[in-house]
């Protein structure tokens, strides 16, 4: 039975971090809806089942590993939109907490089923960042029992990973860092610029500076204060959480600043939260005993798996975005640790002409997000994710290599496949499939000022290479075995 009621020091910061996390959830769980399929379904790019054939659970743990079908996927999909929803309503507050407790529960195995089949199209920091932090919160309680503060400490100690691994990568990767001069490139050449990060790139070399050494004190010195007493630490998240809005407002990159923005909340205490929210804190039950034993052995567990990530921050070959266990549990973060000087973007292009030869007519499909039409202003997408743009990004810069996934891609948009038409904006064939598919290598650069006046154009362009040549259905026969 629930002890005496009492105020708790952390049920606004808890209030806020529950019902964002279930935003998080229910945009990664849309994601997966509208994406999976086609990417990694039966008849994806990188099919699930291949995969499941080859890696054994323990290795991937996922309830795809018994059985997949893209009729389960969409049903796992919907199930978490459906819970997350619940637990953004607040319908579970005055649950029972084990009721509660396997809510969030549910959300969490659910989403590492889909994560650990997901292969490169979910191998992102994000993921892993949501499935630790997502684990966490099943240990928040519900907002009628107090709030544990070592779940709070432990939600402050993911952010420092996040934070210091970063900031460590940096410092011992490109030397662009080391002389604050990164950020001169990362607005133009980063994976998913959004449609300020022109504007910011264009900004006088004395501020790119001034963004790398606050980037540096924010992630090196700072995020240090988060295990200071009051009002250090919410001063300390105060500043974190600036400096990843500022990110947010620069460029794309999913729901990772979002998140990392919710984590940091961990550090207001509801003192520090009421100057700025004009709520009361309502009286709460104490947590039980039964609750509380586990909650030490979350602690006593988290303690041990961070040797991991402690022995790799403190190393000279640090890792980036590691997972050291396929659970996704502490987790160690960074990256950027080297940044690209020139941006490359591979454009896709395809004709109805029956022969190849100088006079063919090319058109090019258009990405949802990815640079393409030099003409386009850049999207904004975050906190939503588009996978196929990312992963292209990343093939650009191997013009040499080819991944499978590719060449899939190339037979689907030949073949018009509907639901990998889905993942592009445009398909300049309609109902026509192509008879010819190639891609080219540009070297992408953003207009200035003046070459915004004068040709209305966002970037500018220049022809490399050939990164395929054209291609038909004829070409693919031969391997459809594969393929």
């Amino acid at each position: 039975m629930l002890a005496q009621l009492y105020h708790s020091n952390y049920w606004i910061s808890r209030l806020i971090i529950e019902r964002a996390m279930g935003i998080v959830y229910l945009i990664a769980f849309t994601v997966a809806l509208n994406q999976f399929r086609p990417l990694v379904g039966e008849k994806g790019l990188l099919p699930a089942t291949i995969f499941i054939k080859k890696i054994p659970f323990r290795r991937s743990p996922s309830l795809f590993q018994w059985y997949y079908s893209d009729y389960l996927l969409r049903l796992v999909a919907w199930t978490g939109i459906f819970l997350s929803i619940i637990l953004i309503t607040g319908l579970l507050d005055d649950v029972p907490i084990w009721t509660y407790m396997s809510a969030w529960f549910l959300l969490w195995v659910f989403y590492l089923s889909i994560v650990n089949v997901g292969q490169i199209f979910y191998g992102y920091g994000w993921e892993s960042l949501l499935l630790e932090s997502g684990f966490y919160t099943i240990f928040l309680g519900p907002l009628n029992m107090a709030t544990s503060v070592l779940v709070i400490w432990i939600v402050r100690w993911l952010v420092f990973r996040v934070e210091f691994g970063a900031g460590l990568i940096k410092m011992r990767g490109d030397r662009c860092w080391r002389e604050l001069t990164c950020m001169n490139y990362h607005h133009e050449t980063q994976p998913f610029p959004n449609p300020l990060s022109r504007y910011f790139h264009h900004v006088p070399s004395p501020l790119h500076r001034f963004e790398t050494f606050s980037n540096h004190v924010v992630q090196l010195f700072i995020v240090w204060g988060l295990f200071a007493p009051q009002p250090i630490a919410s001063i300390a998240a105060i500043l974190i959480i600036c400096s990843q809005l500022y990110l947010i407002i620069s460029g794309n990159y999913a729901w990772l600043n979002w998140l990392t923005v919710i984590l940091a909340l961990s550090g207001f205490s509801d003192k520090f939260l009421q100057h700025l929210i004009p709520l009361n804190v309502p009286t709460v039950y104490a947590i039980t005993l039964p609750y509380q034993a586990l909650i030490y052995l979350l602690t006593i567990i988290v303690a041990y798996m961070s040797i991991g990530p402690i022995k790799n921050m403190i190393s000279r070959n640090q890792a980036m975005n590691r997972s050291f266990n396929p659970l996704h549990l502490v987790n160690t973060y960074g990256a950027f640790g080297s940044v690209t000087r020139e941006r490359y973007e591979i454009i896709i292009e395809g004709t109805n002409d029956e022969n190849v030869d100088k006079k063919t007519e090319w058109k090019a499909y258009e990405f949802k997000g990815k640079p393409g039409d030099t003409r386009r202003r850049s999207s904004q997408v975050a906190p939503y994710h588009l996978r196929i743009d990312w992963q292209m990004w990343f093939a650009a810069l191997e013009p040499g290599h080819r991944p499978t996934w590719f060449y899939r891609f190339v037979l689907r948009l030949l073949q018009n496949d509907k639901q990998t038409l889905k993942l592009i904006r445009y398909n300049p064939f309609g109902d026509d499939a192509p008879r010819f598919i190639r891609a080219r290598l540009f070297l992408y650069r953003y207009s200035t000022s003046r070459e915004r006046k004068e040709n209305g154009q966002w970037w500018n362009r220049t022809y490399l290479q050939d990164y395929l040549r054209p291609v038909s259905l004829k070409d693919f026969e031969n391997f459809l075995y594969y393929f």
